[in-house]
């Protein structure tokens, strides 16, 4: 295809969204929606303008999907301003570890006992199949940093965190099917892949952010330097967080999340007199007045996160278009037979609730906002990138098939039904949760 007309396509798509970005927030509809029906007329089962592959072009595909991901956890990363100290973030925590360790062990008996795959394909399907997805999950994430509301905390913490936490089990289901060394009895395994790895991963993000955020705002506010080019500084600390961590053997995906949070808690230091609020980047006359707030030190923090976070949001959006336009085209290799029907059944209305009620048992979380984590378990970009990560690492083809059928069917379904029932299900969520805080006034 020329060009001249893959332009007219995609500016075609980017204007209706920037048109119609209001009107689908109101309706039941998402964009994920309209990517995935756009990529399937798109693909091989429409004008075949777009033909990926899965087993000729997963190289190309993992790529794409690793640089989503690293977009979507940064920008989830400087969303997250609740204090580490706070009990919200037990909820997350619970389900990135526990909920998503239970979600690995009924995939893999589904995957054994119901779909004839061996122990190390089943396992790597839960590990592919466990992480929720923070792109596509953006209607039930938090709006702000100081967004204090459970169910937004938690499913938007959870998304980031499973994310890269989902990554020694598709190691494990690697070195299961003799594709990765465990070490014996498993414990290079255990050493590297999961305790080196996770921790490394995390505290090297967390020092990089650290560290870059009070450098910037130090030169800012003390030497009026290093002002403007936020955008930089956003994609050179996803970078350079993701180089370092590859580079110490640790998960990469965790460091950028981490990154993220600490380069949010560095901007946010809380003071004893408030600064005021800052004015919009839009609003400012001049680029003299610009540099003047961006270097004040009642606004260079709040400033510098407000620029970062604006941009994230546009990339991250950008990287949904792409994927899930490439996700739509693919469905044309997912040939839909029981097995597919069931596992998705499973997953969506068993395994995911199932899930979340263990990793919740004991948790301060109300009745709507345990119903509503078990039904937005939204799979997406994360399970993409691990499918093609587990297709280059030599996953054999009879076996690699039905993980690529699995998985797009289940993210497909995921897109269009969470699609559908966000909005409905957010805004009755809402009026419940006005009713019962005006209830507990009275």
């Amino acid at each position: 295809m020329n060009f001249a007309l893959w332009s007219l396509i995609v500016g075609l798509l980017l204007t209706t969204m920037a048109l119609l970005g209001s009107l689908l927030r109101r309706l039941p509809l998402s964009t994920g929606m309209l990517y995935l029906g756009v990529g399937m007329l798109l693909g091989p089962a429409g004008w075949s303008l777009l033909t990926p592959d899965p087993s000729l072009h997963a190289p190309a595909l993992e790529v794409a999907a690793e640089i989503a991901v690293l977009i979507s956890l940064f920008a989830v990363g400087v969303k997250l301003g609740m204090p580490l100290s706070d009990r919200r973030w037990r909820v997350p925590l619970r389900l990135a570890t526990l909920s998503m360790f239970v979600t690995i062990a009924c995939v893999t008996a589904i995957g054994v006992g119901l779909l004839g795959l061996s122990l190390g394909a089943a396992v790597l399907l839960g590990a592919i199949t466990a992480p929720t997805d923070p792109v596509l999950a953006s209607d039930v994430q938090v709006v702000e940093a100081n967004d204090r509301d459970r169910l937004r905390f938690g499913l938007s913490a959870e998304g980031g965190l499973n994310d890269g936490a989902a990554f020694p089990f598709v190691m494990l289901g690697l070195g299961l099917m003799g594709l990765h060394d465990l070490g014996t009895w498993g414990w290079r395994w255990f050493a590297v892949d999961v305790a080196w790895a996770i921790v490394g991963g995390l505290a090297i993000g967390a020092a990089l952010g650290a560290l870059i955020g009070r450098v910037v705002l130090h030169l800012r506010t003390q030497h009026r330097l290093s002002v403007g080019l936020d955008e930089f500084l956003a994609l050179g600390l996803i970078a350079l967080a993701y180089g370092v961590a590859l580079l110490c053997h640790s998960y990469g995906f965790l460091a950028v999340l981490a990154a993220g949070i600490a380069l949010q808690r560095v901007t946010n230091v809380p003071r004893a007199d408030p600064p005021e609020p800052v004015p919009a980047a839009g609003a400012l006359p001049d680029r003299a007045t610009t540099e003047k707030i961006a270097t004040d030190e009642r606004y260079a923090s709040a400033y510098l996160m407000q620029e970062v976070r604006d941009f994230n949001d546009q990339l991250e959006r950008i990287a949904e278009v792409a994927v899930v336009l490439v996700v739509g085209a693919m469905l044309y290799y997912v040939q839909i037979d029981l097995r597919v029907v069931v596992f998705v059944t499973l997953m969506l209305l068993v395994v995911r609730p199932f899930s979340v009620w263990v990793g919740l048992l004991g948790a301060s979380a109300s009745r709507d906002q345990r119903w509503l984590m078990g039904w937005f378990g939204i799979r997406g970009i994360g399970s993409i990138y691990y499918l093609m990560y587990a297709i280059n690492h030599g996953a054999r083809e009879s076996e690699a098939q039905l993980l690529v059928e699995l998985t797009l069917a289940l993210v497909a379904s995921s897109v269009v039904l969470h699609g559908i029932s966000v909005t409905p299900l957010m805004s009755l969520y809402a009026r419940r949760k006005a009713r019962d805080r005006r209830t507990a006034k009275g």
